[in-house]
């Protein structure tokens, strides 16, 4: 089992104090409903290919269809300045991008078609991730459908990931005003590698993934604290790691906001995954993250992350149930 605690973790527990009189978001109440937040751009066409991209609009109908969500709690995203980006890529990476100059290296470490639609609706993203976080602060919890591309470092994407749209949320609350201590807790299948490639050396904002350990990407910078689990793992075991490990980074940590990137490629049958989760157990583990940020007044600005089920009907399904769980988090 190689789920042991990394060694910056270790280092990180023993060298930060404990902080006081961090702000907390307002109370919620069944009169205060969850935001979710979307945006139509965000189903790009991208020919065949194993990231679903038709599943932003699929999660929507689904959720209005059941009743889940209605019109009114819809909030749509709108897109980051250049400026905004560059509060955490390269100014020669976004101008590489807006200008459609990205090198033939570039475009296969993107793994995904470039395409001007692709451009939009990633700082459409972007924006929709930041706003969620500013939704958080009032409601306690809020739901981006959509997020997550923790893989896109500063100067360069990949793996589906054109530019990192939780750091750009990040360093655009920071800058209002919205959060000062942030944690990201990233239950992608993949390690968060360009997300703790970006927060390395900053001691405010504290980065966490649990993922599979054998499994892209090859290259792992360390988070704060990276849980690297076995091929195979199951519920039980994944679950409680999770009740392990998230009380800590809250009593050490302090966060004033979470954001929660809450993958659905742990499943079982996830095409790019090797985990062994179902979808009652991606459930719960939706229900224990949510439990233990709300019950330390953690604001909590959720996103979507990767999801490649051989059925697309369960990758819907995982991230639907992520929502519900979402809209019952006390």
């Amino acid at each position: 089992m190689s789920s042991g605690s990394s060694g910056p973790w270790r280092r990180w527990q023993a060298e930060q104090p404990v902080h006081q009189d961090i702000p907390r978001p307002a109370a919620t109440t069944p009169d205060r409903p969850r935001p979710v937040v979307w945006h139509p751009a965000y189903e790009v066409d991208i020919g065949p290919h194993v990231f679903p991209t038709r599943k932003y609009r699929l999660i929507r109908e689904r959720l209005r269809d059941e009743g889940t969500v209605t019109e009114g709690d819809l909030v749509t995203a709108m897109p980051v300045s250049d400026d905004d980006v560059a509060l955490v890529h390269d100014r020669e990476y976004v101008r590489k991008i807006a200008d459609d100059a990205l090198s033939t290296d570039e475009r296969i470490l993107l793994e995904v078609p470039f395409s001007p639609a692709l451009r939009e609706a990633m700082w459409l993203c972007a924006g929709g991730t930041a706003l969620t976080g500013r939704l958080a602060r009032d409601h306690g919890v809020a739901v981006h459908l959509g997020g997550g591309f923790h893989h896109a470092f500063p100067d360069h994407g990949e793996g589906f990931c054109l530019i990192n749209d939780v750091a750009i949320a990040i360093r655009l609350l920071q800058r209002e005003g919205v959060c000062a201590r942030p944690v990201v807790v990233d239950l992608d299948v993949h390690q968060g590698n360009g997300t703790a490639a970006i927060f390395a050396r900053d001691p405010a904002v504290f980065t966490c993934s649990f993922h599979q350990q054998h499994n892209y990407p090859a290259w792992k910078p360390p988070s704060d604290l990276d849980v690297g689990l076995d091929d195979g793992t199951g519920d039980a075991e994944y679950l409680a790691l999770l009740d392990r490990h998230l009380p800590v980074i809250l009593e050490q940590h302090r966060p004033d906001m979470a954001f929660y990137l809450a993958g659905a490629d742990p499943y079982r049958l996830d095409q790019l995954g090797g985990l062994a989760l179902t979808i009652e157990g991606l459930r719960r583990r939706d229900e224990l993250v949510l439990r233990h940020l709300r019950e330390a007044d953690v604001a909590v600005a959720v996103t979507l992350a990767g999801g490649y089920a051989r059925n697309p009907d369960d990758t819907v399904a995982i991230h639907c149930g992520t929502v519900h769980a979402a809209r019952g988090a006390g």
